[in-house]
């Protein structure tokens, strides 16, 4: 549904803006502008071998690709077709709003503030959250919006869910948390579990979505690597981790393949 473009553009600046702001803290987070990389920040209490649920290195490549479709993104809310359209009103400033978060989350983990890092990571967390109960109640215009914004949005919030998880625990152990008499490969798989299962919940609530499903199964997938071939060794949290990572991936698909059956048969969802 379109409405009036009246006093559109300030939240299409506000996006563009935010992408920016958020490309600038991401450069920031590489070391571009000389800051401390990500895994070297705050002690390393984010690196591959901080905690038994932090993903190895390769995962963080994920990204890029997330960078890309928010650029994207903010180029397709411009265009004219969808300017006024009701689900990009409701979508821009949320969305805004986290990237603006992701910025800030990389200036305070910079700063070596690890518990303010836990704020900034589940305010972004319920803010994707939000995001994908638009995308759920909304229909994309298209199969160019799914992938772009969909998709994008999807993938966003999958990822930040593994994110969010590894920063509580580097927070923890950063902190001298010492498991309170559970051994920490125990505490790893009953994490793991949990990601699994907010994983399959979403999945069922986006009816089968997959790039929710996927980004949680490539952070997933990548613990299980750390977990098996890195440093700290733990044979149960990493094959936790990937029998987590194939189950969320497995019921995105099979959610997925029943939705778009049911939608060629014309049966509601």
């Amino acid at each position: 549904m379109v409405g009036s473009t009246a006093g559109l553009r300030p939240q299409q600046i506000v996006v563009t803006a935010s992408l920016l702001v958020c490309v600038v803290g991401s450069m920031i987070g590489v070391g571009v502008f000389g800051g401390t990389p990500i895994a070297e920040a705050a002690g390393g209490a984010l690196a591959a071998d901080a905690t038994l649920v932090a993903p190895a290195s390769p995962a963080f490549s994920i990204w890029t690709v997330i960078y890309l479709g928010l650029a994207g993104y903010t180029v397709f809310q411009w265009l004219p077709a969808h300017a006024a359209d009701d689900r990009q009103r409701r979508l821009r400033l949320p969305v805004a709003t986290t990237m603006l978060l992701n910025a800030a989350w990389i200036l305070v983990v910079q700063a070596g503030a690890l518990w303010w890092s836990v704020l900034v990571i589940v305010a972004l967390l319920a803010l994707l959250v939000r995001t994908f109960l638009i995308l759920v109640r909304t229909p994309a215009s298209g199969v160019a919006e799914r992938v772009l914004v969909d998709g994008t949005l999807g993938l966003y919030l999958g990822w930040v869910c593994v994110a969010t998880v590894a920063n509580v625990a580097a927070a923890l152990a950063a902190a001298g948390f010492d498991g309170a008499g559970v051994a920490p490969d125990w505490w790893a798989v009953g994490i793991l579990a949990a990601v699994a299962g907010v994983g399959v919940a979403l999945a069922v609530r986006g009816r089968g979505r997959v790039a929710v499903g996927a980004a949680i199964a490539w952070g997933l997938a990548w613990v299980a690597v750390a977990r098996s071939q890195g440093d700290p060794p733990s044979a149960p949290a990493a094959a936790s981790a990937l029998a987590a990572a194939v189950l969320v991936l497995g019921v995105a698909l099979v959610l997925s393949v029943r939705t778009a059956v049911r939608a060629r048969s014309g049966v509601g969802s």
